[in-house]
């Protein structure tokens, strides 16, 4: 028997411990106090449950940037039957993180992938109009949207998406662009920010609120292990290979960019890692 046995049973004890916990339910945490003027993150969400899976950047530019945040439900899933239930399941989870929640259509949008992209324009088009009409009516400071390999069709769809609608906003229009990762793991990831433990446990009870999908699938108690992982990765995928790892608990990566004249501009060059006690503001001045 050596130390490591009882790592891993320890952390096998307490992944069966968190599938037991209650789902949902909770009280609204506390919201800070924003101003009337405060500027708007959106988060363009390919399914309801994706706002509190990869919502750690977004919850802390609402806590510590004071940013209006808001989800975009770019779906409600594709299942008909589960879809006014999955509506149901994002306004008590945002509600509970203190976003705001942005619907698309009756139902949300369908068939929001590249196929639909490329062999029907018609629809698309009315996709993309929805799209823009969000943004123009908010005029967003950062943009919080998949990248375009995440895999999941409609995580791919939603980029997309979200790309075309920029093509068409005024040329004064220059959000910061936030890309996010789930599905599929980037391979030039530009930016890692910790996550606290506080905001990490925060987004997996947030997650629960989403009861139809982790019943069959309880990923919500699987996130700590993903974001130890994001660490791992972002290492040496953010801080350069052969890089020392930072004494981070838990992070998600993303790349960073900003929209000007049609296009994306580099931010800043290499890449940067940002921890809990960083001001996160400074990334977006």
């Amino acid at each position: 028997m050596h130390p490591y046995t009882e790592y891993v049973s320890e952390t096998a004890r307490l992944i069966k411990k968190g599938k037991a916990l209650p789902l949902g339910g909770f009280a609204p945490l506390p919201r800070p106090k924003l101003e009337p003027n405060a500027p708007v993150a959106l988060f363009f969400a390919p399914h309801p449950d994706d706002e509190t899976i990869s919502g750690g950047m977004a919850l802390r530019l609402m806590r510590e940037a004071g940013m209006r945040v808001f989800d975009v439900a770019i779906t409600q899933g594709s299942k008909n039957e589960r879809k006014a239930a999955r509506l149901e399941e994002l306004k008590q989870a945002c509600d509970f993180l203190g976003f705001g929640l942005i619907t698309t259509a009756p139902g949300g949008l369908d068939r929001i992938h590249p196929l639909t992209r490329q062999n029907d324009n018609a629809h698309w088009t009315g996709c993309v109009s929805v799209i823009r009409e969000i943004l123009v009516k908010h005029r967003p400071k950062v943009i919080l949207f998949p990248h375009e390999r995440d895999w999941n069709s409609t995580h791919i769809g939603t980029h997309y998406l979200v790309m075309d609608a920029l093509k068409k906003m005024p040329g004064d229009f220059e959000p910061f662009l936030v890309e996010t990762e789930f599905w599929g793991q980037m391979d030039d990831p530009n930016l890692m920010i910790e996550i606290g433990e506080q905001d990490l446990a925060d987004l997996i009870a947030a997650t629960s609120f989403h009861a139809g999908e982790v019943q069959r699938n309880p990923y919500h108690v699987l996130l700590p292990a993903w974001m130890l992982d994001n660490v791992r990765r972002g290492s040496e995928l953010v801080g350069g290979q052969g890089g020392t790892a930072p004494d981070f608990g838990f992070a998600l990566l993303h790349r960073l960019r900003r929209w000007r004249g049609g296009s994306m501009d580099k931010v800043f060059e290499g890449g940067k890692q940002i921890s809990r006690k960083d001001k996160i503001a400074k990334l977006f001045s």
